[in-house]
Order: structure tokens, then C-alpha cells, then sequence
């Protein structure tokens, strides 16, 4: 069995020449785990043995122990999608979720969260509008994450360093 024990070392970008030979489909919850047995989409199995607090995010690459390079990929899970008529309303929505320290995917004008009836309820009754979706989870890393976000490249959402955000 191969095993993961490292991220790429460089930023994933198809200008370095490396091929990817594999892909880690996962939900956010597994993601942020560093030790588990898990399976490439193809099927193989393999151990994750990354850093301790290492989380995985979508479009990420990590090496398996026999070389190969492998693309890790937001797997698909369900969400709660949070809307509310003002700027105001949605923050107040983000101070509670952050008050109860839930991961939270900001994007511009909604909220996303792992599903939970307990927090759709106290959400609606903040008065927000909250449909639950199928889609890729990913939370903001946190103000003092070591990892950072790519995905203002794509289109949606703020790209976060360490201590400061670039619109």
C-alpha cells in the first residue's frame, strides 16, 4: 500500500511539467484528518500519514510514497446554504455560526456549513434563508491557519494568507 506523507511543494500549476497520477476524493470532515486509511478514485487504497493539523484542500497535490503525484479533490457532500436579505442579517448569521466555532464557507452574499438541524433552525430563526445542497465544503482556514486559500483564481471566493486577505 502507497502512502501520503507530503504536500507538493509547490503550488499546484500545470506550468512545473508534473503530471498528476491520481486523484483523493474526499468530504471536508476527512480531509482535516492526517492519519487514515482512505481510497483513490480509481479504487487503490492508501495511507494518509500527513503532519498532525495538516488540512486537505480541494486542488491540493500530495505525494504517495511511490512518487506519484495526486490531486486532492472536494468531494461532493451536503450543506447548508445560508442567505439573508441584508449585509447586516448575514453577518449577524457569521457571528453566531462563528460564536459556536463552525467551520463556515464564505462566499459573496451566502454562507455555507456542514448540514445540521440543529444550527438550520437557530439560522432561520436569526431569519435567514437556508436550503440544503450537494456541493464541495470548503470552510475558511481560520486567521491564524498556516495553509492558505487559492480559490479567489477560480472565481469564487477571497484569496486568505496568514494575517491579511488581497481582494
Amino acid at each position: 500500500m502507497i502512502e501520503i506523507r507530503s504536500r507538493f511543494p509547490l503550488r499546484p500549476s500545470a506550468a512545473y511539467g508534473v503530471q498528476v497520477r491520481g486523484q483523493l476524493s474526499l468530504p471536508f470532515e476527512r480531509r482535516q484528518k492526517s492519519r487514515q486509511l482512505a481510497s483513490l478514485v480509481s479504487g487503490e487504497t492508501v495511507a494518509i500519514v500527513l503532519p498532525r493539523g495538516a488540512v486537505m484542500r480541494g486542488g491540493d497535490w500530495v505525494v504517495a510514497s511511490d512518487g506519484r503525484v495526486i490531486e486532492v479533490v472536494a468531494q461532493t457532500e451536503q450543506v447548508l446554504h445560508v442567505v439573508c436579505e441584508t449585509p447586516e442579517a448575514l453577518a449577524r448569521a457569521a457571528y453566531h455560526l462563528g460564536n459556536r466555532h463552525v467551520p463556515v464557507q464564505v462566499g459573496e452574499g451566502w454562507l455555507r456549513l456542514a448540514a445540521d438541524h440543529v444550527l438550520h433552525g437557530m439560522l432561520e430563526g436569526l431569519g435567514a434563508k437556508v436550503t440544503t445542497l450537494e456541493a464541495p465544503f470548503e470552510p475558511e482556514a481560520g486567521a491564524y491557519g498556516a495553509h492558505h486559500r487559492h480559490d479567489n483564481e477560480s472565481g469564487h471566493g477571497g484569496k486568505i494568507h496568514e494575517f491579511g486577505a488581497t481582494p
